[in-house]
């Protein structure tokens, strides 16, 4: 290194000004290399400009130095003199884009003098992020972190935000949230339209979700500590709607249920207004939770929409529509299916338009409690420049020529709640209402699948009965549906029923030019001939209805509804602080033997933590564990992670360890950075100083080793 500059500096031109100048140059170069390297090395390395000879001459020489000092020459600082060499080197290889070269010079330049000042360095971060190289772009991290340490003062704002947003874009979520982090601990956050794009692209990946939904945890507490404090920085790290929507639906993409009911809760805390794009991706959240009365809220709002937001409402009313047959509801599943028909057009009037384009409250958990939470929403209110797009999924409603429609596995759900009762005079009802309400040809045809896809399933004594209800009603069906059931009974040989139908027939008036033996001929291809019909037509799905149906037979109690039940109710207990009757519902399932779901749990320890009662949540951590051993549960990655942070806020780091290798067993990811943050936090100097040698009692010593072992986790010396 020593020897490269000394070449360097010596063939500039100003060293050639006075030979005097020129060996008093090369004796300050020779002493400082000759420190770090023997004479037979200097020979062999220096080259053609031979500066061992020449200052073995000088320095042996009095003649020679009487004449170098005789000429009084201007007095020359070689450290300054290498030190505008090196910078001029990092400047150029930083213009040329050249990185190897860039961080070559980097490193010489850092190791005489240290960080570079001014301008440089931050021009040295802003190229390395400009890279595509995750390589140059982890360098540039890290030597952020380190700078960080030793001299802050070095990075500007706007330095780290470019660095933040060539990471998440290269898919490099967690240093990314890093640089982030650091930024937010300085009370400072990128603009929001800037950090809405490096959100965007950390929650494309699941690591990258879990990372983004903990950062925004972070920004909400954050705001609320400045906020309760009148800091004029608080409106600067106010997370926007866009911040909690595209986490919300990153959380529905990667089913983060307990996680995005906590975000939903920091959007009440932080007076974030809910749009469309919100309430819809809630309404996922709620249905992931099973949490059937927090959604039912919501829907006097949306049902006076007006005919150009039905589109985005379509995954609300799916959602409901799927807690309604989750809980066997299957009245209020028919009830939701006939409004979802109605004319949309119609409404609402232009003052009630006006009112929903104001902000209306939601409660959050319990509609009694003074002090629970509500959130804000504007159902007809959508981001401007929005760079979300919330699809969702498309199971029950569909959204078809402008209408809202059911879907046939929604329909096959229907009609197998109704026959599981014995209810078949409902179906018909259901099905004679939908045609009032609508008259286009794909709900005209539903009354002939119904009772095709029930002859297809054998069961004929319903699809028989649907055709004597639509009858009845003054709505009887066409001649080929009437043929296929005929066909039907005289191929299960079922005669006399074939024959009553015949004689319905003819008393409808059909077939009243034809004998018997000619029907029973022909109705076998008429009957082929509708179902030629009904393939090649576009009906409501494109699967077969009977298939959904057989499909629907063979998943039913998946969940039994009483669990669903359960939670709910443990849920709304512990948001209106009646922690006894929580407990009691509890210990109910167990009685009754009702295994609980992860669900189950997290609404246990998310209450407990809630009223600050860590102690409790580890006897429910026992009860999580023998359901696991037992092969009866799967605990998520959220609901570890929260018990860890419980048992962290709580002191109980024997526990927190506990959870850290249950969470390693699978591989799951740890979000060590919030985790230490926490610490910090709470608990800074817990046994800081204390050894093992000086504990007072076995426990104060086994505690000990568990924190030491946590601070080992996390990365704190």
């Amino acid at each position: 290194m020593a020897l490269a500059l000394a070449r360097e500096v010596l063939v500039q031109p100003r060293f050639t000004v006075s030979y005097s100048l020129g060996f008093r140059v090369a004796a300050t170069v020779l002493r400082t290399i000759f420190i770090n390297h023997n004479r037979e090395f200097i020979r062999k390395n220096v080259g053609t400009y031979q500066i061992s000879d020449v200052y073995y001459r000088w320095y042996q020489n009095p003649y020679l130095q009487k004449i170098s000092t005789s000429t009084h020459p201007e007095r020359i600082c070689w450290e300054g003199s290498s030190h505008a060499v090196l910078l001029r080197k990092l400047e150029t290889a930083l213009k040329d884009h050249q990185l190897d070269e860039v961080w070559e010079s980097f490193n010489d330049f850092k190791n005489l003098y240290g960080f570079p000042k001014g301008i440089i360095f931050g021009k040295l971060i802003n190229e390395l992020s400009y890279s595509s190289d995750p390589h140059w772009l982890q360098k540039a991290c890290d030597l952020v972190l380190l700078v960080l340490k030793k001299e802050s003062g070095l990075l500007q704002s706007d330095t780290l935000i470019k660095l933040s947003l060539s990471l998440a874009r290269s898919q490099m979520p967690i240093p990314a949230s890093m640089i982030l982090r650091v930024m937010l601990e300085k009370e400072t956050l990128p603009p929001m339209n800037v950090l809405w794009l490096v959100v965007l692209h950390m929650v494309k990946t699941e690591i990258g979700t879990y990372i983004a939904s903990n950062f925004l945890v972070q920004i909400c507490d954050c705001f609320q500590r400045l906020n309760v404090n009148k800091n004029d920085r608080a409106k600067l790290i106010k997370p926007d709607t866009m911040i909690f929507n595209l986490v919300l639906d990153a959380c529905v993409r990667f089913e983060l249920s307990f996680k995005g009911q906590q975000i939903i809760e920091l959007m009440s805390q932080t007076g974030a207004v809910a749009d469309a794009h919100s309430i819809t991706i809630i309404a996922q959240i709620h249905e992931m939770n099973g949490q059937r009365d927090e959604l039912k809220k919501f829907k006097d709002h949306i049902d006076r929409v007006s005919a150009p937001f039905v589109f985005h409402y379509r995954q609300f009313y799916d959602s409901l529509l799927s807690l309604h047959f989750k809980f066997n509801d299957i009245d209020s599943a028919a009830d939701l299916v006939l409004y979802i028909y109605r004319d949309w057009e119609s409404f609402p009037i232009q003052n009630v338009r006006k009112e929903l384009q104001k902000p209306h409250f939601v409660p959050l958990g319990s509609d009694n409690l003074k002090t629970g939470l509500k959130i804000q929403i504007v159902p007809e209110m959508l981001q401007k420049d929005s760079i979300l797009k919330v699809e969702g999924k498309q199971e029950l409603v569909t959204f078809r020529n402008g209408k809202l429609m059911l879907s046939n596995k929604a329909l096959a759900k229907l009609i197998n709640g109704y026959k599981r009762v014995g209810k078949i005079s409902d179906i018909s009802k259901l099905l004679l209402s939908i045609q009032k309400k609508s008259h286009s040809l794909e709900v005209s045809r539903l009354c002939s699948d119904v009772i095709d896809a029930c002859i297809k399933l054998h069961w004929l004594e319903t699809a028989h009965d649907i055709l004597d209800d639509m009858e009845s009603a003054g709505a009887p069906m066409g001649c080929t549906t009437y043929l296929s059931l005929l066909a039907a009974y005289n191929k299960e040989k079922m005669f006399r029923e074939a024959k009553a139908l015949l004689k319905q027939m003819r008393k409808a008036g059909l077939l009243l030019n034809l004998s018997d033996e000619m029907v029973v001929s022909t109705c076998r291809s008429e009957a082929l001939d509708k179902n030629a019909m009904l393939v090649s037509s576009t009906v409501i799905s494109e699967s077969d209805l009977a298939e959904f149906l057989v499909r629907e037979m063979r998943e039913e109690n998946a969940v039994p509804p009483t669990v669903y039940e359960f939670n709910s109710s443990i849920y709304f207990f512990f948001k209106a602080k009646m922690l006894a009757d929580a407990l009691k519902t509890y210990r109910r399932m167990q009685e009754m033997k009702i295994q609980p779901t992860v669900q189950t749990f997290s609404n246990l320890v998310c209450g407990y933590s809630s009223l600050g009662m860590y102690r409790d949540i580890t006897i429910i951590w026992g009860d999580i564990k023998r359901n696991m051993e037992s092969g009866n549960l799967v605990v998520s990655r959220d609901l570890y992670e929260f018990l860890l942070l419980s048992f962290l806020r709580g002191g109980y780091f024997e526990r927190v360890m506990e959870v850290i290798g249950y969470m390693k067993e699978p591989g799951m990811y740890t979000d060590k950075w919030m985790y230490r943050s926490e610490f910090l936090k709470l608990h800074m100097n817990l046994y800081r100083r204390l050894k093992a040698s000086k504990a007072r009692t076995d426990a104060q010593s086994k505690r000990l080793e568990y924190v030491q072992a946590f601070r080992k986790w996390v990365g704190i010396d």
